[in-house]
């Protein structure tokens, strides 16, 4: 596929801290890059690894086609980064893959939660479990089956957004409820959704904690899946 102007994925896997202290430090953020090479090359991009922001220039995230967040803690984003991210999604001109931790982060920008799609809310949980796949035709869901047997942490949230398209979810009945820090929350435990955000759209997957998932094709099927449907917010 020829590449041309916008073709450009930055995946940015920064490690910042909370407000209230130290963010724990994901031990895949370079096979995550590697991996997130091929998910862009597989959907026509290139891809740039940025592990601080405070050195990507305004003017690269004006001209990139697609944002992949693997990060971590307040994210020290400048306020002029903020306007550019969330002004492109909105007008379909940047597509948004949120990773793993993204959700845990950014709680001081008021707006991220509508970028990524709900509030981390704890992993009481890290097991094997049959997912359960909620759209079986969704690009990043279509390889699976009914159920996908996977071994992550199982993350919880909070303020999953009422039009979130829920692709994956961990059935009730497979976690520990009186687990320490287990919640019910009425919409479930969802793992991975997808949703539009004006003319753009975002995909995001809780998944890919451990090395085995940077080392499945399957998991690595599954981001390009979800990619190639947030790209096509764009005609």
């Amino acid at each position: 596929m020829t590449l041309v102007s916008g073709s450009e994925l930055l995946f940015v896997s920064q490690v910042a801290p909370y407000a209230d202290g130290p963010a724990g430090v994901h031990g895949v953020l370079d096979q995550a890059a590697v991996g997130m090479a091929q998910v862009a090359e597989l959907n026509g991009l290139t891809c740039r690894r940025v592990d601080d922001v405070r050195s990507l220039r305004v003017e690269t995230l004006a001209e990139a086609r697609a944002l992949a967040l693997f990060t971590i803690g307040e994210t020290p984003w400048s306020d002029p980064q903020r306007t550019v991210i969330l002004d492109r999604l909105r007008a379909g001109e940047l597509a948004v893959c949120a990773i793993h931790s993204a959700t845990d982060a950014c709680y001081g920008w008021s707006d991220y939660g509508r970028i990524v799609g709900a509030r981390f809310d704890g992993h009481p949980w890290t097991q094997t479990v049959d997912l359960e796949v909620a759209e079986p035709d969704h690009p990043a869901t279509a390889h699976l089956g009914a159920t996908w047997r996977w071994h992550d942490e199982v993350y919880q949230f909070r303020d999953l957004r009422e039009d979130a398209q829920i692709l994956l979810r961990a059935p009730a009945t497979a976690l520990d409820l009186d687990a320490p820090g287990a919640g019910q929350p009425a919409f479930g435990f969802p793992l991975s959704w997808c949703f539009g955000e004006g003319l753009g759209r975002t995909f995001s997957t809780s998944l890919g904690h451990f090395p085995g998932a940077w080392e499945s094709p399957a998991y690595l099927r599954h981001l390009t899946g979800g990619l190639q449907w947030a790209l096509g917010a764009r005609g």
